[in-house]
């Protein structure tokens, strides 16, 4: 059986929540670890439970790697292969028959790439819960707090902070 050390132990006395708007430049991802830390910090709170939860349904939330930037290239490529912008759409006019077998997205109402997003939120995360000990995100080495970008156009989105704790 293996053994669990218990860090911390207490009630929970005190919670805050706040709000982060993040200014997005297009599809990509925006690194808002700092951001989210300085929140932590200025809460006072040293033992909590931090929910990050996003607003939107074509943009989303993911813990990745923060070292390599080739990393989120890598996946914002999976993502495309998973949810392609590229498709034909059934409200167009009639198919042409190049067209027949490939995806194709019912809803377009805000662009070609509206659709696509929602799926590729889907496949992520729209809320993280992250432990916070001695006032420090509970973090690994090279994990950061990434707000994923899945339109092509800049965005303004809003992130909730709460955090729950003593």
């Amino acid at each position: 059986m293996r053994r669990i050390e218990r860090i911390a132990e207490g009630e929970v006395t005190r919670q805050v929540t706040g709000r982060l708007t993040v200014a997005t430049q297009g599809q990509g991802f925006t690194e808002i670890t700092a951001d989210i830390a300085g929140f932590v910090r200025e809460s006072g709170l040293t033992q909590a439970l931090l929910t990050v939860f996003c607003r939107h349904t074509s943009a989303s939330l993911t813990i990745q790697e923060n070292a390599d930037p080739d990393v989120r290239t890598d996946l914002l490529t999976a993502l495309d292969r998973l949810a392609p912008r590229q498709g034909a759409y059934l409200h167009d006019a009639e198919l042409p028959d190049r067209l027949q077998g490939r995806m194709f997205y019912l809803h377009r109402d805000e662009g070609p790439d509206d659709m696509p997003g929602h799926i590729r939120t889907m496949l992520t995360d729209s809320g993280l819960a992250i432990p916070v000990i001695e006032s420090r995100l509970a973090l690994g080495t090279w994990q950061g707090i990434y707000l994923i970008e899945h339109r092509d156009q800049p965005h303004r989105r809003e992130v909730i902070l709460h955090l729950a704790g003593a």
